[in-house]
């Protein structure tokens, strides 16, 4: 290389430098860094940290969580990757501040209900009367026939054999017992678990609309024939009555067969399945 030429490279070489040192640059680095577009991997976990805890903190347990933005785009996305359990709403027509007011609305109706002598054989032959369980605030309700022997000892609807298969029927939909309302048409128990007459169903029907009233759910579901021939006035089977919704009121009714039923008729179980799956598909949830 020429000397002169050499020598002016060296001079512009030299102002530069200067110029860097008095815009504060101390380093130069190498071009592989200089070009390479990478977030640091401290960086990159601390901002997955956050954007987890932010999500995190809209979780209501019990309910549903909101809405997100995606975190990738959707060819990033994960077809088979697991989604959480969606729970179950409150419906949005209720003012969650009447929650109290229900409550001691139900209360009082059950006091009611405590003293009830209607029925002289069952009020002769009961243990306690059997109210209802869950959440006054429910969507769904749940009704049921009458009492069985387990019921009448702990005063609490479906706790028997019936009652844990209900349980796991619940627990399959991704719910807990709590999130729904459970009654039975009767609040006492008939002697040898036999079906109520239609006698002692009138005498106890103010006490299953007074529930229906007060807890107002979106959804009824009734457990056997004899929940559904009461409640909606039918005569027909059960197996007429799955697989659409009737009405009572402003609410969506599913008949389904009774799980005592399902006992003694295992099968009948992927019936009662295809029941939640429509009712829960009405609802916006998707069961597998």
């Amino acid at each position: 290389m020429n000397q002169d030429v050499s020598s002016q490279i060296q001079a512009l070489l030299k102002q530069q430098i200067e110029s860097w040192g008095q815009a504060g640059l101390t380093h130069i680095s190498r071009s592989e860094e200089i070009f390479e577009d990478k977030i640091p991997v401290q960086e990159e976990i601390t901002s997955r940290e956050e954007t987890k805890t932010e999500v995190t903190k809209t979780f209501v347990p019990g309910h549903s969580v909101p809405d997100q933005p995606s975190l990738t785009t959707s060819s990033e996305s994960e077809p088979n990757m697991k989604k959480p359990a969606k729970r179950l709403e409150p419906r949005t027509t209720k003012n969650r501040d009447s929650l109290k007011k229900r409550k001691e609305e139900l209360e009082l109706l059950r006091k009611k209900v405590a003293r009830c002598k209607r029925c002289k054989e069952l009020a002769s032959t009961r243990t306690q009367t059997v109210f209802g369980v869950g959440d006054p605030n429910a969507s769904i309700m749940f009704i049921g026939e009458a009492p069985g022997a387990d019921e009448d000892k702990q005063g609490e609807p479906f706790v028997g054999r019936a009652g844990k298969l209900l349980t796991q029927i619940i627990e399959a939909c991704k719910i807990t017992r709590e999130e729904i309302y459970i009654c039975n048409i009767l609040r006492c128990r008939p002697p040898g678990n036999r079906n109520p007459s239609p006698e002692e169903a009138d005498s106890c029907r103010e006490f299953l609309d007074g529930q229906i009233s007060i807890v107002d759910p979106d959804y009824i579901v009734c457990w056997g024939s004899v929940a559904a021939k009461n409640l909606l006035d039918e005569t027909l089977p059960i197996g007429k009555l799955r697989g659409e919704f009737h009405e009572y009121g402003r609410a969506k009714v599913l008949c389904t067969y009774h799980p005592s039923y399902l006992l003694r008729n295992p099968p009948a179980k992927k019936d009662v399945w295809k029941d939640m799956k429509f009712l829960f598909k009405d609802m916006g949830i998707k069961l597998k």
